[in-house]
This record gives C-alpha cells, structure tokens and sequence, in this order.
C-alpha cells in the first residue's frame, strides 16, 4: 500500500479556489417593470443553489419587479454581494427609493450578511439614500467590506446622510461585539463639497479600517480636504487614496503631507487635477521622499506644477523601488525642462515608467497668450453693418464668424436652434458646441452682433434648459457648462475649449438673471466662480461680476 502524503495534500487544498456561485444578468439591458417582466430574474435566483452574488448591472429595474426580486432573495441568507450599478436608467427618482427599500428589506428579512454593496451609476441622489439608510443601518451591513456609490448625485445633503447611516451602523455593530471594518469607500463625482466631504471624514476617523478611499471630482477645497487628512491618519492600512480632481491647492497639500508619514501602506496616490501647484507638490515630494516604500503609483498630472516642482518629485521617487507608474501629464515644465525632467528620471533608473503627455509651458506665458488670441480680432468684420447677402446655416456652423452670423439674416436664432436642436437627444457635446459659438460673440467690438448674439444665446440656453427638466438631465448639461467655460477639465484631457471664453462668459452673466436658468444652474455656476477667483485664474473681473450677479 502506498503511503498517503497529508503535507502534499493539504497544500494542495490550499491552493485551490473555488468561485463564488450566483446570478448575473450584466448588461442585458432589460427593462423590468412588472414582476411578470422580472419572472426570468427570479426564476435564475431560485435555481442557483448558493446565491453568493446578484449582478444587475445595465439594466433598469422598476418598483413592482423590485420587490419579487426582493422576495426571491429572502430565501438566500448565504448572500454576500449585491452589484447593483446602473440599474435605475429612465426610472423617476421617485421610484428609486421604493426599489432600494424593497430589496434593503429582502436582505434583512433573508438575515443576510453582505461583504459588497455597489449602487453606482446610478443617479438617486439625496432621496435614494433615504431609501438606501435603513439597510446601511441594519445588522445586513454590520460585515460590510465594500462600499460603492459612484456618480450617484449625493450632494451634500447625501453626503450627511449617507455619514449619518453609517455612524449608527458601526455603533450598533460595535455594542454586538464586531464593529464595522469597511475597507473600500468610493464615491467619486458626487458633489460632496465640504460639507459632506467633512461628514464623512468623521465616519473615515471613527472607522480606522479603510484600505481604499476614492472620492474623486467631488467640489471640495481645502478645509474639506484638512478634514479628509485628518481622517486618513486613523486609517494606517490605506493603500489606494484618490482625490483626483478635487481642489487640493497648497493649504490641502500642507494638511496632506502632515499625514502621510502615517500612511506608509500606500501602494497608489491620485491627485491628479488637484491644482497643487509648484508649492503644493514640492510639499508632497518632501513628506514623500524618506519611505512610502510600497508606492507602487503616483498621479500628479494637470496641476500647473513647474520645473521647481518637477525636480523635488524626481527626489522624492529616487528610493521608491516598488514604482510601476508615474504620471506627471499637463504640467508646466515647457519643452526644455521636460527634456531635463527625462535626463533626471534616466538617472535614477525610472525613465520608463513616466508619463509627461500634453506638457505645457508655464502658466504665465501661456495666459498671455491666451489674452492675446482673446483680443485678436483678425477676421475684417468693418462692412458688419451694410450686409445685405445671406447665407444657409450650414455655412455658419462651418465657420462661425460674426460676419457669417450676421449674413444668416432677421431668422437667424430659430435657423441655428432649427439645424441643432436634434443634437440634444443624440450627441449633446455638439449642441454645446454651437452654443459656445454663438455666445463667443457676445463681446464682440460692433454692438449689433454682440446684442443679437446675446438674445440667440439666451434662446439655445433656453431650449437647453427645457430639455434637460424633462429629461432630468441637468447636472449633465451643468457639467458640460463648467467644461466648456474651462471651470472643470474634461475627462478626456485632451479637449479645451477652442471658443472665445470671455464672450461667453458674458452671456454667462446674463443668463443668471433670467428665470428659466434651473436653481441647481445657478448654485452650481457661483461655486465654481467662487473657486476660480480663489483661484487667483484668468478673466477674473468678469467672473466677479457674473459671481455678483448670481
């Protein structure tokens, strides 16, 4: 007989994985309303044995078909993962938090335990967490490892309650014996501002558990920012830290780095579009340089950081051995110094893992230059006034000139909302752009375009504004505003705007006066302005007066 080697055989064992059951429907783009619509839904999760999981991702899911498929998860306490990203696409906000409260108590009702919780994508904003806050508060979230709630609109009031469920989850897991160890937190593009950035901090400092926290264009500044940083020290097992488009300047750059000695897990730091600065990143590169040995990857691109800022980050990653990635795109080295930048990297063994695309020159020349191009009035627009021809619109979308404007004849505004209007429904960024167009016109030196200009600015605003409120979509067109003015960055980080921005910002001032400018417009548009005279940016006068005007 042969012998039986248990030590092989328990290695063995060990090194298998088993994966999870469960039931994925993910991007079936189903359309389930009725508990009819939902019978195929149910039917798979009353087949599958051990429901580990339920992916619904893609799909849109409606109050009726919500609650069967809540009652079909009652019979499955061994659940653990509810991906739940974008499946409320087209459902009134109304809607959503019955959905979110039938499912919540399917989970509670089945004793479930869950480890991952994944909303995002899906726009409920501050009422969807009233529907979502009594399954966070109850003992179905007390082993909650994983939260996502991507994009969901939260604001601040979404923010406060979403800090609110969470406290009284941990305290009522803690007087169980087990307190809440979440270690994934995402709530990236949600507008938390600081105020609800500094809600959730508290919860951030009480936890001390978080391995990821990715809060990325979110509005905070600096104080939201001390307050996050605050929190991170209490968190010394933090690996992932986003904040990728939030306003960190120097003043959160100095909060920053006064943690980061406490956080010598990090393995990936985000704060690309942060608006460091030269200071701010020389600040980074200090607190960076002595350990942090596990950094594995650092973002920093698109913060108007100069050579001086540049040279102290090549110090600073010198003994990082770990580093797989360096991304320094956007900045303001200018050609020579991003030659040298390379020659620095080279030295220290880390040229190949540094990006530096769309290297600017610095920001001083740059703006210059930009003034310049704002008041070049190259195109011969003198004979403005005795035109007389007109020309099909088509040719004005082509070339929008003042003359090409004016040649479209007394119909002008109904012809270009006419041969743009079907973009709002299909391709939005180019309704946006032919506003942008007209609106650039609106300083321009002869009065008669700028005044007519301005009155077809207000009417594609106009028609914009009506069909975001029907099709609750103005926090999209808000942020395409902020992009096209260049208040925010686009994602893709190639695109500026190729628009005259003082013209439109002009017609900007105008139109926080009239009445069909939506509140959430307004509100938004004075915190950005607000936080581009902070900012110390261009064209300021005007924003201040826009700022005045709001």
């Amino acid at each position: 007989m042969s012998s039986f080697n248990v030590d092989f055989l328990a290695e063995a064992l060990q090194s298998t994985k088993v994966s999870p059951s469960g039931v994925s429907f993910a991007g079936k783009s189903l359309k389930l309303d009725s508990e009819d619509d939902a019978k195929d839904v149910v039917e798979e999760i009353n087949k599958c044995k051990e429901l580990q999981y339920l992916n619904l991702e893609g799909n849109t899911v409606g109050v009726e078909a919500s609650k069967v498929i809540a009652q079909a998860l009652e019979k499955h306490p061994e659940f653990k993962r509810a991906l739940w990203k974008d499946m409320f696409t087209g459902r009134l906000k109304s809607e959503i938090p019955k959905s979110l409260q039938f499912l919540g108590d399917g989970l509670v009702a089945a004793g479930v335990r869950l480890t991952e919780l994944d909303l995002s994508d899906n726009a409920f904003g501050p009422i969807g967490v009233q529907g979502l806050a009594s399954l966070l508060k109850s003992p179905t979230c007390y082993a909650l490892e994983e939260l996502r709630l991507n994009n969901n609109g939260l604001g601040i009031t979404g923010g406060k309650l979403l800090a609110s469920a969470l406290t009284e989850c941990y305290n009522s897991s803690k007087a169980q014996g087990k307190p809440l160890a979440l270690k994934v937190f995402i709530a990236g593009r949600n507008r938390l501002e600081n105020e609800g950035a500094t809600a959730l901090a508290g919860v951030f400092k009480m936890l001390g558990s978080l391995e990821e926290i990715a809060m990325p264009q979110n509005g905070i500044y600096y104080s939201g920012i001390t307050a996050l940083s605050e929190a991170f020290t209490s968190n010394k097992n933090l690996q992932i830290l986003n904040l990728n488009d939030n306003t960190i300047g120097e003043k959160g750059a100095t909060a920053i780095a006064k943690a980061l000695p406490n956080l010598q897990n990090l393995k990936e730091i985000n704060f690309g579009d942060c608006l460091l600065k030269t200071q701010g990143s020389i600040l980074l590169a200090h607190a960076l340089k002595d350990k942090h040995e596990k950094l594995e990857q650092l973002a920093l691109g698109y913060n108007e950081i100069k050579m001086r800022g540049g040279l102290e980050l090549v110090k600073a990653v010198a003994n990082k051995i770990k580093l797989k990635k360096i991304v320094l795109d956007g900045n303001q080295f200018g050609e020579e110094g991003a030659e040298e930048l390379q020659d620095k990297f080279k030295e220290i063994g880390k040229l190949n893992i540094i990006s530096l695309e769309d290297n600017e020159e610095d920001s001083e020349v740059e703006d210059k230059r930009r003034d310049e191009s704002d008041s070049d009035k190259s195109e011969d627009d003198s004979d403005i006034d005795e035109l007389q021809d007109t020309i099909p619109v088509e040719d004005f979308l082509r070339s929008p000139t003042a003359k090409n404007f004016m040649l479209l004849g007394d119909q002008r505004t109904e012809l270009i909302i006419d041969a743009s209007k079907s973009y709002l429904d299909i391709k939005l960024d180019n309704y946006i752009c032919v506003l942008m167009n007209v609106a650039s016109l609106t300083d321009n030196a002869k009065e008669i375009v700028a005044k007519t200009a301005l009155k077809s600015t207000e009417s594609l605003y106009k028609e914009l504004f009506a069909w975001s409120q029907k099709n609750d979509k103005t926090s999209l067109v808000n942020n395409f505003i902020l992009i096209s003015m260049g208040l925010i960055k686009c994602e893709d980080k190639r695109f500026k705007p190729f628009w005259n921005i003082p013209g439109c910002l002009t017609s900007l001032k105008n139109l926080s006066k009239l009445n069909f400018t939506p509140d959430s417009t307004k509100n938004t548009i004075k915190v950005f302005m607000e936080r581009e005279i902070e900012r110390n940016g261009t064209h300021l006068q005007l924003k201040k007066e826009i700022l005045a005007a709001l």
